[in-house]
């Protein structure tokens, strides 16, 4: 009897130097699970949203947002998530404009940004306590963090909304141009692990996921996705914890 195929799915908002450790990764999970798995790494959330629609996703590593409506919605449970990574942002200007703090950013200014639901709500959330909103501000979405950050430093938009281990991976040159507004620090919200409900390798998928730290191809992995630490297991509760944590973000 042949192995069966399965498809894992790594939500589009990683950093490019991560994209060697999730082969890594969907290359050794292979090994270890027995099973044939296909990597597949969306460019944006359009793509994300269609290969998850066509019906044929087993395993996705998806953002905090993301996972609550697969959860509640879609028929995936959460398995695991990383240790100690959580899902941070950081609010920033160019560093020779005059917006040196969060209250300089005012009402019609223009935020750049990729297409990151749970860094928007988190940077909306810190914008409260200078009284910005939503409809206060004029979005620029970009095709990356990247791209972003070049439309700060070249005076394009007045701010930039980036996921913080992205902008913690910029080159020295591109943060010496940039000046942080704000980070937030959350700590309980993450990236998550999930997988479908009628995977019948869900317990060897599982099994291979929590154990990956325990020798060095795992670890080498590990470090190539910036997660020394691998993964945590992650119950049921834990997954609604988190979910109502972002809906409490939302509301």
């Amino acid at each position: 009897m042949s192995e069966p195929t399965y498809n894992l799915l790594i939500a589009p908002d990683f950093s490019p130097e991560r994209f060697a450790g999730w082969h890594m990764f969907n290359t050794l999970m292979q090994k270890r699970a027995g099973i044939h798995m296909h990597l597949n790494t969306p460019t944006s959330y359009a793509e994300q949203e269609a290969l998850i629609k066509a019906g044929n996703v087993h395993v996705i590593y998806a953002n905090p947002f993301d996972a609550a409506a697969l959860i509640r919605e879609q028929g995936y449970r959460a398995i695991a998530r990383p240790i100690g990574k959580s899902d941070e942002m950081v609010i920033a200007a160019a560093a020779n404009s005059d917006i040196n703090r969060l209250e300089d950013i005012r009402a019609g200014a223009t935020v750049a940004m990729a297409d990151n639901r749970d860094v928007k709500l988190i940077g909306l959330r810190l914008l409260e306590a200078v009284d910005i909103e939503d409809s206060d501000l004029n979005w620029d979405v970009t095709e990356t963090y990247q791209a972003a950050a070049r439309k700060v430093i070249k005076g394009e938009v007045q701010a930039a909304f980036f996921l913080a281990e992205i902008f913690h991976g910029f080159s020295r040159l591109t943060k010496t141009q940039l000046s942080v507004l704000i980070e937030s620090d959350l700590a309980d919200i993450s990236h998550v692990l999930l997988i479908k409900d009628d995977v019948a390798d869900a317990a060897a998928i599982t099994d291979a996921v929590l154990n990956f730290n325990k020798d060095d191809d795992g670890q080498e992995a590990l470090a190539e996705l910036g997660m020394p630490e691998g993964f945590e297991p992650m119950s049921e509760e834990d997954a609604e914890f988190m979910i109502d944590l972002m809906q409490t973000l939302l509301d």
